[in-house]
């Protein structure tokens, strides 16, 4: 701007009104509301005077009080044209301009400004040609029609005024009155006093503004690409998006970002993990507003700034408290408990330990995924069960790639989030039903999970950062454990559930199972009683299995019964025993096996394993005339018929001393069958069982019937061990047998045998065949048969080896 001339002019004095956010020019109307008292006064004075006020911007509008040094000096001298009188003491009033002036001093601030001012005088300059002058006055019509081509909420008057208007000072300020520059742009434009610098100034305010125009139509046409027309709001986010990219500047307000920032902020990880979270948050700032990229970044940072970096639950310590849990929640199962103790106990003297990886195999129904709840409660852990059933992809334990559409975490993040906290117990549950198929192997995924050495920094390929599973209890469960792979299973501290015995049966359905299912079907002890004798029924007879599924059914259908008729009014209490049990549930699904109760030749008693428990099983053996063929029937496997090869084999080396015909092999036909042909059996443990019935069948000795045995036999005569004993003697209890044989290696397992089946059997170990043979047979007298000296054993024949390692899958319903 140019110097003013010192040019003396006449000065007024006036009163004085502050303007807050606008610029009065001195040939234009102003209308505006007066609310401050000072201002008011000022205006009633100027009414009771000749009209004539003076008005000055203020500096800062925010300024309430506004002091000398808040007002510019030049203004403009209007006169007042309308007061109106709103409501609350508000002045409504309308001034017209008459001409700049300059403040000269200001005589009072209090009760209103009154000020001396002097007229501000228009100044020349060497630019004051005509011919420039009309050059600028058309650069600014030009600049004006521009602005309203890009701005169509100007009105068309204000345009055609505008060009048809030749007098520079009126078209200056009928121009800056008229579009929304800055006030202080405006008091700039007031200021001037050449005119030809005024026009200058203005036409380069409307140049700016036609450039900000330009500017808001292309981030208008970029955003009306983006957006859906039927989304009136999505196109407002954008358009304010767009702007505050254009801006460099963020969106006003927290957006999800911000929100994000502040969680970040709040967590304690890693460096290399908090960088990658900031990284994504950065991305998710520079994605426009629904994109599929942003709701990509969106879906991540949700899930990774939700899990339980920290958070963990107070590990309980009290072994005794634990085991009282235990104790509650289940019956049996002592290994189990004992294993959760010993873990705890350890926990408490070292807590630093890790790596607490324990398989429950078992069949079904015996309690593995309900233990593991109660397991959880008893340490204090937070529980989620994850079901491995049937998964064959890859993707589902460790994740699908973000880059994926519909991409998310494996089923070990989201266990962990469903958690809440970092430290609780994965159940993963029927571990041996993994499959695998072209998209990758499930199990070999778990391989990094259940390695105590790998699994502190576990990589999820959708979370892309290691996180601890170091903390995390796993607990797997399987029916099968020669279903499950050789590495995996190395990961893994199996403890083997076996099949619920008669006693412990009854103990769980009359401490746990009767209780839940009358408290479900609204029955009390005084409304239904079960007797022992009727749970013994059930068990017996109307359910055949490992666990205790189907016994709970039974109870529950007992129950409903009892509850039908009292409902029905026909009893006032329901009692029931083992001679009613028949009439609510109908005729015995199972009964007992029908063993002849006296000694005969060739019929031998066997015991064997299968999936629901142990079985009592009759060998028999028949010798007719022939040409030396052996016959084996009974639906066996490859096992049970080399068990019998082996048998026949031995008792040929032993003919002399049990009075049997050396030859014959060559002129006896043999028959050895197990009845119940249906059903598929298999394993060497029947084979002292075959090898006793072959001796009584050819040397006519009886078999005492209240005897029962199991062990493999080899070709030298020796008792080798097998498994399933406590099943297998239950069995023999529960068919009210007396004495038990079992091979000598064996002994060290007679402390897993139930208590009240060793007071009622006697159990002899042997180790070797003809240890059973006395045992079992009923000798004759000796003036009956010469005795035989005692041949030796042959030498030349190598024992059968053992087999290694785990158990190979075993039949449907397998007997060893």
């Amino acid at each position: 701007m140019m110097e003013e001339k010192n040019v003396l002019q006449p000065s007024e004095v006036l009163p004085a009104v502050a303007l807050r956010g606008m610029v009065m020019f001195p040939t234009t109307t102003l209308h505006f509301d007066c609310a401050r008292d000072i201002s008011i006064a000022a205006i009633n004075e100027a009414m009771n005077r000749d009209r004539r006020i003076y008005l000055a911007s203020q500096k800062d509008p925010a300024v309430d009080d506004p002091k000398s040094d808040d007002l510019w000096n030049v203004g403009v001298v209007a006169k007042i044209k309308q007061v109106l009188k709103l409501k609350g003491g508000i002045l409504r009033v309308s001034v017209e301009g008459a001409y700049r002036a300059k403040t000269v001093e200001i005589l009072q601030e209090n009760p209103y400004y009154q000020m001396v001012v002097s007229k501000f005088p228009e100044q020349s300059t060497e630019k004051d040609d005509p011919k420039y002058l009309e050059a600028v006055l058309r650069t600014v019509k030009e600049q004006l029609e521009e602005y309203c081509f890009f701005a169509p909420q100007v009105s068309r008057d204000l345009v055609l005024n505008a060009m048809t208007s030749d007098d520079p000072q009126k078209l200056s300020e009928y121009v800056a009155n008229n579009i929304a520059f800055e006030p202080e742009e405006k008091q700039n434009l007031l200021m001037e006093s050449n005119m030809i610098l005024r026009l200058e100034y203005l036409a380069k305010l409307l140049v700016h503004e036609v450039e900000i125009l330009k500017l808001e139509k292309d981030i208008a046409e970029r955003v009306k690409e983006q957006m859906d027309k039927n989304q009136k709001e999505y196109y407002l986010r954008e358009q304010i998006k767009a702007i505050n990219i254009e801006l460099g500047e963020s969106e006003d307000g927290e957006d999800d970002a911000d929100r994000y920032q502040k969680k970040l902020d709040a967590l304690q990880v890693s460096d290399d993990v908090k960088k990658k979270l900031q990284d994504e948050i950065n991305k998710l700032r520079r994605t426009p507003y629904g994109s599929q990229e942003g709701l990509v970044c969106s879906n991540y940072l949700e899930l990774a700034l939700n899990l339980p970096w920290n958070e963990q639950t107070e590990e309980k310590l009290d072994v005794n408290a634990a085991e009282k849990v235990l104790e509650e929640d289940h019956y049996g199962m002592k290994k189990v408990k004992e294993r959760i103790l010993e873990s705890l106990a350890v926990r408490k003297l070292a807590p630093d330990i890790k790596g607490q990886i324990l398989c429950l195999v078992g069949p079904p129904g015996v309690g593995k995924t309900s233990i593991a709840k109660s397991i959880a409660k008893a340490c204090g852990r937070n529980y989620v069960r994850m079901s491995l059933g049937g998964v064959k992809d890859e993707a589902e334990i460790r994740g699908h790639r973000k880059t994926y559409i519909g991409a998310m975490p494996g089923r070990i993040i989201n266990a962990i989030k469903q958690s809440g906290v970092n430290n609780p117990l994965i159940l993963l549950d029927e571990v041996d039903k993994l499959s695998r198929d072209y998209k990758g192997d499930p199990s070999s995924a778990l391989l990094e999970v259940l390695d105590a050495e790998q699994n502190f920094s576990f990589r999820d390929h959708y979370l892309e950062v290691p996180f601890d599973l170091s903390n995390v209890m796993f607990l797997a469960t399987a029916n099968d454990a020669g279903s499950i792979p050789g590495p995996l299973y190395d990961r893994m501290e199996v403890i083997t559930l076996s099949s619920y015995t008669r006693e412990e049966k009854f103990h769980i359905a009359k401490d746990h199972l009767l209780p839940k299912q009358m408290k479900r079907h609204g029955l009390s002890g005084k409304t239904a009683r079960i007797s022992d004798d009727a749970l013994y029924g059930l068990i017996d007879g109307y359910t055949r299995e490992a666990g205790v599924r189907t016994l709970e059914r039974e109870i529950g259908s007992v129950c409903r019964k009892c509850a039908k008729e009292i409902v029905a009014g026909e009893k006032k209490s329901c009692r029931v025993s083992e001679k009613n049990l028949e009439a609510l549930l109908g005729p015995k699904k199972f009964k007992d096996d029908d063993l002849n109760r006296e000694n005969l030749v060739g019929v031998v008693n066997g015991l064997a394993w299968t999936a629901v428990g142990g079985e009592l099983l009759q060998v028999e053996v028949a010798v007719v005339e022939g040409s030396g063929k052996i016959e084996l029937t009974g639906s066996l496997g490859d096992v049970m018929k080399e068990s019998a090869k082996a048998a026949v084999t031995y008792v040929r080396s032993v003919c002399d001393k049990y009075n049997i015909e050396k030859d014959f092999y060559k002129t006896k036909d043999i028959h050895i069958h197990f009845p119940e042909g249906a059903v598929p059996k298999d394993g060497p443990s029947a084979g002292i069982t075959i090898t006793t019935a072959l001796v009584s069948a050819l040397s006519g000795m009886e078999v005492r019937h209240d005897v029962a045995m199991t062990g493999e036999v080899t070709l030298r005569g020796r008792v080798l061990p097998i498994g399933g004993l406590k099943e297998k003697t239950m069995a023999a209890y529960r068919n009210k047998m007396k004495t038990v044989i079992i091979p000598q290696n064996n002994k060290v397992d007679l402390h897993e045998v139930d208590p009240v089946v060793k007071e009622n059997i006697r159990f002899v170990t042997a180790s070797q065949v003809s240890q059973v043979l006395d045992e079992a047979l009923i000798w004759p007298l000796k003036n009956e048969v010469t005795e035989q000296p005692e041949q030796q054993e042959p030498k030349s024949l190598p024992d059968m080896p053992k087999p290694k390692g785990r158990a190979s899958k075993q039949p449907i319903m397998e007997k060893v």
